[in-house]
C-alpha cells in the first residue's frame, strides 16, 4: 500500500473564485493535492463530461474539486497530419471548466514520456505520486497508458491497491444517442448548432484573439472581428445567427450579431476564418478575446453577381439574426 496517496482531503477554501491551473506534476503543492478529479479530454465539455465532473463533487464533497486532461489533445499528438477536430482550444476548456466550480485543473503535457507509461506506471506516477489525487472519476470507456492498454476496471484495481478511490461514470444517452464530441462535430458539420447545443449543455462557442483582416466588412458597412478557426472543427460554412461576450477589454460584455464563417468565396479567399458583426456596437476591438455563440444556422456561403446584391443579403441575414436573437 502506497502511504503517499492517503492523504488528508482538503476543505475547499470558501472564498476561492478562480481556478487554480497545475501544469507540471513536478511542481505541485501541497494544496493541490487531495482532489476529487474527473479524467478525460474534455473536447466541448458536454453534457457527458458534465456529468462526470458532477460525480467527482458528489464522490468528496469535501475535497478540492479537479480535472485532469492533456494538452494537446492526445488525437493531435499521435496523428498531427489529421484534420481539424477540436471543438475549443485549451483556454476556451479552461473557461468553462471554471464555470462548472472546477478548482483545480491539471493540464499535463501529452508528449513521448506521458505517452510511453504504461497504465500501472501513470496510475502510480501521475495520479498516485505526481498529483496526490484522493478520488478519479473515468467514463465507462476510459482507456490510458501506453497504447490505450489499461481500462476503467484496471483503474478500479490500481486505485484499491496504490490507494486512491475510483468511481466509473455511465455514457450518457439522449433522445437513444451517446452524448459524444463525435455527434457534436456532425451536428456542427450538418449547420445543427441547436442540436449540438442540446448535447453539450450549452452554446458551442468558438473563442479566440480579434486580428487584423482587409477591412472589407467595414468598406461595406458591416465592419467584422475577425478570428482564426485554425486547429478547430469547421462548422458548416456560411452566415450564423450568434451570441458574442467581448472577454476582455473596453468593450467587455455580451453583444448579439452575425458571424460568417468559411473562405469568403465572394473574394476569393483560401484559409477558412469566423468574422463577427457586432448589432449596436461601435468600438475597436482588435487584440480583444472573443466567444462566439452559434444559435442558428441561416444560409451558406454564396457568391454574388456584384457587392449590391451582397450588401442587399448581408441586410437580410442580420434582420433574420436580429429575429432569432430576439426570440432566445
Amino acid at each position: 500500500m502506497n502511504s503517499n496517496c492517503r492523504l488528508n482531503k482538503l476543505t475547499r477554501a470558501a472564498t476561492q473564485s478562480s481556478m487554480h491551473i497545475i501544469r507540471d506534476i513536478q511542481f505541485v503543492q501541497p494544496e493541490d493535492r487531495g482532489a476529487s478529479v474527473a479524467i478525460g479530454n474534455f473536447d466541448g465539455v458536454h453534457l457527458g463530461h458534465q456529468s462526470v465532473i458532477e460525480l467527482a463533487r458528489k464522490a468528496a464533497p469535501e475535497a478540492p474539486l479537479g480535472v485532469l486532461t492533456f494538452e494537446p489533445h492526445p488525437r493531435e499528438y499521435f496523428a498531427p497530419d489529421t484534420p481539424p477536430f477540436r471543438l475549443m482550444r485549451g483556454n476556451a476548456r479552461a473557461h468553462r471548466l471554471e464555470k462548472l466550480g472546477v478548482e483545480k485543473l491539471y493540464e499535463l503535457p501529452f508528449n513521448a514520456a506521458l505517452a510511453g507509461l504504461s497504465p500501472m506506471e501513470f496510475a502510480r506516477n501521475v495520479i498516485c505520486d505526481g498529483l496526490g489525487l484522493s478520488h478519479v472519476v473515468v467514463g465507462a470507456d476510459f482507456c490510458f497508458g501506453k497504447g490505450r492498454s489499461g481500462t476503467a476496471q484496471d483503474l478500479v484495481k490500481f486505485g484499491r491497491d496504490m490507494g486512491f478511490d475510483v468511481t466509473i461514470a455511465p455514457l450518457m444517452e439522449r433522445s437513444e444517442n451517446v452524448v459524444s464530441s463525435t455527434a457534436i462535430r456532425t451536428a456542427l458539420s450538418d449547420g445543427r448548432p441547436r442540436d449540438a447545443a442540446a448535447m453539450l449543455g450549452h452554446w458551442h462557442r468558438i473563442e479566440g484573439e480579434v486580428i487584423g483582416g482587409e477591412q472589407r466588412g467595414r468598406e461595406l458597412g458591416f465592419p467584422t472581428a475577425n478570428m482564426s478557426i485554425e486547429g478547430l472543427h469547421p462548422p458548416k460554412f456560411g452566415v450564423y445567427a450568434v451570441l458574442v461576450d467581448v472577454l476582455d477589454g473596453p468593450h467587455k460584455g455580451s453583444y448579439h450579431g452575425a458571424a460568417s464563417i468559411g473562405v469568403r468565396p465572394m473574394f476569393n479567399g483560401q484559409v477558412p476564418n469566423i468574422e463577427t458583426f457586432l448589432f449596436d456596437f461601435s468600438g475597436d476591438l482588435y487584440g480583444a478575446t472573443l466567444s462566439v455563440g452559434l444559435i442558428d444556422f441561416l444560409r451558406p456561403e454564396m457568391t454574388f453577381d456584384g457587392l449590391e446584391s451582397l450588401i442587399t443579403q448581408m441586410d437580410a441575414d442580420c434582420e433574420q439574426a436580429r429575429g432569432v436573437l430576439t426570440a432566445l
